[in-house]
């Protein structure tokens, strides 16, 4: 029985594509979790998956010089909320770097989430996900919660001129203006003062 299903779960995962994230609920059409998290056990044994997490599998790609190439914390991120159909955003300084107001990159990202707080370890790097207050989810777009985000974290009295330009040109080219002031509107006043007069240049 359970070479059976370690065999239909191996046929599926070599039909999809490499670096793609595997839980044992994707195979709940094949056995109970108990079975599958046996079954993907053996095939993470044999190097068919590799175990990247608790629960958390990987169909790896192999790089020829560089080897398993693990996925970004935003692919696992997502594969995690989509998984317990929660939403999330970056957070923090991951925010920061994303959009580019800092070069450094924090080997511990950080994700806002409607879901279960939790910690994922992700080879040398760790994922929290910090549960957040649902007025945080009212945005429509995908821009401004990372930017409110990532000004919330340099903090009011940080914020500078070279900042200011930098998201006067992401504003720019990123989603409609309407989208934009809609959610403004969910912003902190103080954050406000600084995006809306931005977003009206657009």
């Amino acid at each position: 029985m359970e070479d059976s299903i370690t065999g239909k779960i191996r046929k599926r995962i070599k039909k999809g594509k490499s670096g793609k994230i595997y839980f044992a609920k994707d195979f709940s059409d094949i056995g109970h979790d108990e079975l599958v998290n046996k079954a993907l056990f053996r095939l993470a044994q044999n190097k068919t998956l590799l175990r990247i997490a608790h629960g958390i599998y990987l169909y790896p790609i192999v790089d020829k010089e560089l080897g398993v190439m693990l996925p970004s914390p935003d692919t696992v991120a997502k594969a995690i909320a989509k998984r317990d159909n929660a939403r999330t955003f970056p957070a923090g300084n991951y925010a920061i770097n994303l959009l580019g107001l800092s070069t450094q990159v924090p080997m511990n990202v950080v994700y806002s989430t409607d879901g279960s707080p939790r910690v994922v370890r992700i080879g040398n790097r760790k994922i929290t996900f910090k549960k957040t207050s649902p007025r945080n989810f009212l945005f429509r777009g995908e821009m401004m919660p990372l930017i409110v985000s990532a000004l919330k974290k340099i903090g009011k009295e940080g914020v500078n001129e070279l900042h200011i330009n930098h998201l006067n040109k992401i504003i720019i080219e990123s989603e409609d203006k309407q989208t934009l002031r809609n959610d403004a509107n969910y912003a902190p006043a103080w954050i406000k003062k600084i995006i809306i007069p931005l977003i009206d240049k657009k």
